[in-house]
């Protein structure tokens, strides 16, 4: 049975793929992965060739690795390992626009969350990989993680935590693609999306360009479903909503 993993399981991008896997798939096994409860409806009644699981997490690495533990048991195929844990502010700290503004805690809790977390992922869970199955390993990246694309400064943290990412999905796709040859990593632009990570910077959004989740959760199932336009991105392929490739 082909198996779909959701980390970051609670942010609403995350909820709104679950909503687009139930939706799009006729039989799979889909993984919520969260620090609380999975509040998404799932009426198991309606298709009994879809189920799921939700594990609580606190994202160590004991956690996780029970988690990796129990699915391993099952006969699964992984096809998508999709992480959408992130972090931008907090309620003491905002995107820093001055170098003053730069402070080593949420510097620390960036690259935390935005890079090490989503790594940590995907070397505990490319356990579950198998050479003859096609798998899709994501997380979302940012444009703003692009180095070459940075023209307004600022976002330090934010930034450097996404570049940090990129590199990190980088020297991961290499390593995995000598021993997995059917897996392909993603770094996905959703956008600025209705969520509460983007809400205290949407008014400034130009019209039409502030995305719903559910928007932004079928553009990224549609493209990471299809396999030439997979084929035909480098690896791991680093694209927007749009499927438009980012320069690094």
């Amino acid at each position: 049975m082909q198996l779909y993993i959701v980390c970051g399981a609670s942010s609403e991008i995350a909820k709104a793929y679950f909503t687009a896997l139930k939706n799009h798939i006729r039989c799979g096994h889909i993984v919520t992965i969260s620090r609380g409860e999975f509040k998404a409806t799932f009426d198991e009644t309606a298709n009994n060739e879809i189920s799921h699981q939700h594990f609580k997490t606190d994202y160590s690495d004991k956690s996780l690795s029970g988690i990796v533990k129990e699915l391993a048991s099952g006969h699964y195929d992984l096809t998508h390992l999709m992480i959408f844990n992130g972090l931008l502010h907090d309620p003491e700290h905002v995107p820093e626009r001055k170098l003053e503004q730069i402070s080593e805690q949420h510097f620390i809790n960036s690259i935390q969350t935005n890079a090490l977390l989503p790594i940590r992922c995907v070397a505990l869970f490319s356990t579950l990989l198998k050479p003859q199955v096609a798998t899709v390993i994501c997380a979302l990246s940012a444009r703003v993680g692009s180095i070459s694309d940075n023209k307004l400064g600022g976002w330090y943290s934010y930034r450097a935590s996404k570049a940090a990412l990129n590199m990190l999905f980088k020297s991961a796709a290499i390593e995995l693609s000598r021993r997995y040859k059917k897996c392909h990593c993603v770094l996905f632009h959703p956008g600025t999306t209705y969520t509460p990570l983007s809400k205290p910077f949407q008014a400034n959004v130009p019209e039409g360009k502030l995305f719903t989740p559910e928007f932004v959760a079928e553009q990224l199932y549609s493209l990471i479903s299809d396999a030439d336009y997979l084929q035909q991105s480098q690896n791991p392929a680093y694209f927007d909503w749009q499927g438009k490739p980012i320069d690094w």
